[in-house]
């Protein structure tokens, strides 16, 4: 059973200067409860906490690491960065060869703007579809998490299609009318919305395969007819490919699930581990954005040197190594079967959605195929599943909604550890 005097110490000592103690919300377990632990290092598979604790990650730095942490030829590449400087703000050799290697392995884009985050990709991509459009609506789907960008922060009223309502203070009604509701995998509720606002909806965004409500990978058809109503009615289809960009394939999930986006996010994984984002697209709508054209996008940091390295040398070895999808989607795969038979042994509802590498669990006996069918799930139950694997060494997304992101490091020794002490815990429900 572990202990966590000294991360709860620090948690006492963030809370004083840091708002919630944290600068990012899911990391307070605030939806779990409890004390979040604070790491001091990571390596391959592992964190290791501020009590010398160690855990079986399962999150991956929420996605980024997926060659697992400390990777040796990234760390290296940092720090001979680092010797030369850390940030220039004027360009470098570094842009032009990620970004060429980004354009050679993703489908349909011919170039691509660099960014700090996954917020600001999708912030900037939805500016670049009204600037190109001329049109100011968009479409999200409830339970689909673009970063926290006023426009995204947007919840979904009690009918069956509705204008946005800010879910958060500080956004402003103005802002929330722009932004258009439909549920994730009901393609009749997005042909509602076009069918009310056809000439205004500038674009759709979407997390192609959902990772903010659990994994939720698209029902059959879905995508491909998200595809056709952008082309009926002229609006463009946003690919939000922060979570799925270089995971699900090396050309994410538009190769991975054979649909065509215009414009494509993306962060985490593209970055190596460090602070970046990136959006992509034709070169007819590309030229639209700043110095080419007039829709204005910038950043100080944009470009940083030091992200450009670690994403660069990333991606060159997801490149080298393809058969890291094969055996990433093998070992989730194993996670899941293991899972499975074990839960069912045991008669417990439940619901295990995989798609790759990313894998959720709900307690639930229904399918889970969107926000609703996700918040329906026994979410208490969840809670003292993640505090078992916790005290069990396993460390989980601390939160119901959101994806298990696996990595290259994990083994199969590490699967059967995680399936041991899931096994233990079933013992005590």
């Amino acid at each position: 059973m572990n202990t966590y005097q000294r991360s709860s110490a620090l948690f006492a000592a963030a809370k004083k200067v840091i708002p919630g103690g944290v600068n990012s919300p899911v990391r307070a377990f605030k939806s779990v409860g409890g004390t979040p632990i604070f790491v001091e290092k990571a390596q391959g598979a592992y964190l290791f906490d501020a009590d010398h604790q160690r855990y079986i990650d399962y999150i991956a730095s929420w996605g980024p690491m997926i060659l697992g942490h400390a990777h040796a030829p990234v760390i290296e590449a940092i720090q001979a960065q680092a010797e030369k400087g850390t940030s220039y703000g004027i360009p470098t050799a570094l842009e032009t060869e990620i970004a060429a290697l980004v354009v050679q392995a993703v489908p349909n884009i011919d170039k691509v703007r660099f960014v700090n985050s996954g917020t600001e990709a999708c912030m900037s991509a939805v500016r670049l579809a009204r600037g190109y459009t001329g049109r100011e609506k968009i479409i999200k789907f409830a339970g689909c998490y673009h970063g926290h960008s006023d426009a995204f922060l947007i919840q979904a009223g009690s009918g069956a299609v509705t204008f946005g309502a800010p879910n958060s203070p500080g956004v402003t009604q103005g802002t929330a009318k722009d932004t258009l509701l439909a549920r994730y995998n009901d393609l009749a509720s997005v042909e509602e919305l076009f069918h009310q606002h056809a000439d205004a909806i500038a674009a759709i965004i979407i997390e192609p395969v959902a990772g903010n409500m659990g994994c939720i990978p698209p029902a059959e058809g879905f995508l491909e007819g998200l595809r056709a109503l952008c082309d009926q009615h002229g609006a463009l289809l946003i690919f939000d490919e922060v979570m799925t960009g270089f995971r699900l394939a090396l050309g994410g999930a538009q190769e991975r699930l054979g649909i065509a986006a215009d414009i494509v996010t993306f962060g985490k994984v593209i970055g190596g581990g460090l602070p970046v984002g990136a959006f992509a697209a034709r070169a007819e709508i590309m030229k639209e954005l700043a110095p080419e054209g007039p829709v204005y996008q910038a950043g100080t940091l944009s470009g940083n040197p030091l992200a450009m390295v670690a994403g660069l040398t990333t991606l060159k070895a997801l490149q080298d190594d393809p058969e890291i999808y094969v055996r990433l989607d093998e070992k989730t795969a194993h996670l899941h079967h293991g899972m499975h038979a074990l839960l069912e042994s045991k008669g417990l509802p439940f619901q295990i959605n995989r798609l790759g590498s990313m894998l959720s669990l709900h307690f639930t006996d229904q399918p889970v195929t969107d926000f609703d069918s996700a918040a329906a799930g026994n979410n208490p139950h969840f809670n003292r599943y993640f505090h078992a694997m916790l005290d069990r060494g396993v460390y989980l997304p601390p939160s119901a909604f959101e994806s298990y992101f696996l990595n290259d490091a994990l083994s199969y020794n590490d699967l059967a550890f995680t399936l041991e002490a899931f096994e233990e815990w079933l013992k005590t429900v």
